[in-house]
């Protein structure tokens, strides 16, 4: 019976989006639906509603873009079978979900690979990224632009991690992927992947002694409530993708492709401005509100070369993440 209702969701859904997905003959105006799994007070979300009012506009209703946010539609995993059928438009997605489909993207997960937001910012706004980012159009889809998930650094109930001996013993939740798994095992603590949902519970039981994050997560989360010593070692930056079908966008003429791109990377410069907001935020509630204390003045080198053994794993497995860590070298090295 469960088989059965989930197979007749799946059919309505589908129903659903294939028509928005349609173009109105009478009003000459199609829609693209969007999905993604944040609320929507969300700096993503808001920039993605400043998406859809500049695409709008500047094809003077040709195209209107439908969000369905809070993981309407599924999870990120079920949003991308979406976008490869052509049934879904556009999704957010983290980028080293992206890997199954285009190798280079186990890249964006991997630790250290940015030295700072400011390297990051320059590497990712650069023409080599823009054309990595339009070249798995073959693959069924490809990304319009990137946005900023933060810093991930470690973060544990009352134990600073300055050096990688730090976490030694201690049981760090990790994300459900195999390179921050690996990640923490050289740095020498206990990796548990486990949902993000779930971290707040484990924290409070004693299932987990730690976890990692950027700084909202204290906030919006709760962790700071628990966890009260934030290491800033910043071992990961991970950008979020915004990916379109390229079923999709073969279907758009060349002008309103333009419009959709310039519309796309304007949404990414007001996200840097409401995620800078939001992280000073978060730092100065969890400081003031919850006790976080913030250790800032750590040295990241033995972090660097704990994990190198990682980095180059990846780059001799992948073709594809080697030839991605050479366009950033490049990048930086301009």
């Amino acid at each position: 019976m469960k088989k059965i209702l989930y197979l007749i969701c799946s059919l309505l859904l589908i129903a659903t989006l294939s028509s928005c997905n349609q173009k109105d003959p009478e009003n000459n105006t199609t829609t693209l639906t969007l999905a993604h799994s944040l609320s929507q007070d969300h700096p993503v979300h808001i920039a993605l509603e400043e998406f859809a009012k500049e695409v709008e506009e500047k094809t003077d209703g040709r195209y209107k873009v439908k969000i369905f946010p809070n993981g309407q539609l599924g999870s990120e995993n079920e949003s991308m079978e979406q976008i490869l059928a052509g049934v879904l438009s556009m999704a957010r997605i983290a980028s080293p979900g992206l890997a199954t489909y285009e190798r280079g993207y186990d890249t964006f997960g991997l630790p250290y690979i940015f030295e700072s937001t400011e390297d990051y910012y320059n590497i990712m706004d650069s023409d080599e990224i823009k054309e990595f980012f339009m070249s798995s159009e073959d693959k069924g889809f490809l990304t319009l632009t990137y946005y900023d998930s933060g810093s991930r650094s470690f973060y544990t109930k009352n134990k600073a991690i300055r050096t990688p001996e730090d976490l030694k013993g201690l049981k760090i939740r990790v994300q459900d992927m195999k390179s921050q798994t690996e990640m923490v095992n050289l740095l020498g603590g206990t990796p548990v992947a486990m949902g993000y949902g779930d971290v707040y519970t484990s924290l409070q039981t004693g299932i987990i002694d730690g976890t990692e994050n950027n700084e909202t997560a204290l906030t919006i989360g709760g962790h700071g409530e628990i966890a009260k010593v934030y290491s800033k070692d910043e071992h990961a930056m991970i950008p979020d993708a915004l990916v379109i079908s390229s079923e999709v966008w073969e279907k758009i003429d060349s002008t309103d492709q333009q419009i959709i791109m310039e519309a796309a990377r304007n949404s990414t410069e007001l996200h840097k401005k409401l995620w800078a907001e939001s992280i000073k935020e978060a730092r100065e509630i969890a400081e003031k509100d919850l006790g976080v204390e913030f250790v800032d003045d750590i040295d990241k080198e033995p972090f660097i070369e704990k994990t190198k053994p990682l980095v180059e794993q990846y780059r001799n497995e992948y073709k594809e993440v080697d030839d991605l860590l050479k366009t950033i070298e490049k990048v930086r090295s301009k």
